[in-house]
């Protein structure tokens, strides 16, 4: 039962992320910057404690991994901004199951099976079917006209999320060892990324330190719950925090919904938890 705890902390910290974000408020480029030197602050303190071996490889590969992060983190906020956190959230995380998995198939040779391709296109089908229902709009002459600059920020924070991913993984480095090197690609990536706005180091962006804080508990805590129940069923756990975001950003956020599109948000949020849960089966 702990053990299960432990996988649901991923899920609660990363969903909540979205809206302590959010209502601390800031530019974009504060809330990146906040967010990565929280991340870092918690690398180094963990670093202190676990002290693992870090090869040349580890430094590299992790530096751009935590840079891949920054990039996809920074634009999912920007989406926030344009389209909300309810609607931006089963969206992006839709894009991240469908980019990392294709990736995972073509790169890596997953889904070498009958029954795992079969469980793995059917996933995706469900992903993306979620992620088109939580887009409902039920007066079609109030689309928003955020939509599509929306769907650029999150096409780019997927390459980003993507990159994090794929990198980490082609050099092998997932762990404890990945933890500092990351960090402190995440931070030189957001400063680098928000050079051409002023006014970057604030009290909204020390606020911000918080969402940093909350993503590093996620990961340590995904890393522990990987080794207590193993891939399949941590993964599995981890993705339905888009549920605590998508239901927060209505809730608490007051981001406008009818009945209906919200009766379409709850069953969009469904079938992307379900698409993730069997790609995590696909993992075992």
């Amino acid at each position: 039962m702990i053990d299960i705890l432990i996988a649901l902390v991923p899920a609660l910290m990363w969903g909540s992320l979205p809206l302590v974000v959010s209502k601390i408020g800031g530019s974009t480029e504060q809330q990146i910057i906040g967010t990565t030197l929280g991340a870092l602050i918690f690398a180094i303190i963990t670093f202190f404690f676990v002290s693992p071996e870090l090869s040349t490889t580890a430094w590299v590969a992790g530096f751009f991994s935590g840079a891949f992060w920054a990039l996809g983190q920074m634009n999912q906020f920007a989406a926030f901004k344009q389209m909300g956190v309810s609607k931006t959230m089963p969206i992006s995380t839709g894009m991240q199951l469908v980019g990392t998995s294709l990736f995972g198939v073509l790169a890596f040779g997953e889904w070498s099976n009958r029954t795992a391709l079969i469980l793995g296109i059917s996933a995706l089908v469900l992903i993306v079917a979620g992620a088109a229902f939580t887009s409902y709009k039920e007066d079609k002459s109030k689309q928003d006209e955020n939509i599509g600059k929306g769907l650029l920020l999150l096409l780019i924070s997927t390459v980003g999320y993507v990159g994090y991913v794929v990198i980490a993984r082609w050099f092998n480095i997932n762990g404890w060892e990945a933890v500092l090197p990351q960090a402190i690609g995440m931070v030189i990536s957001a400063i680098l990324l928000s050079l051409r706005k002023g006014n970057l180091f604030t009290k909204k962006t020390a606020g911000n330190t918080i969402g940093g804080l909350m993503w590093a508990v996620g990961n340590i805590a995904l890393l522990f719950a990987t080794a207590k129940v193993g891939v399949a069923t941590s993964f599995s756990l981890s993705q339905t925090g888009v549920v605590i975001s998508t239901i927060g950003g209505v809730v608490l956020l007051k981001e406008a919904k009818t009945k209906k599109e919200m009766t379409f948000v709850i069953i969009g949020c469904i079938l992307v938890v379900v698409g993730g849960i069997m790609i995590g089966f696909t993992k075992q």
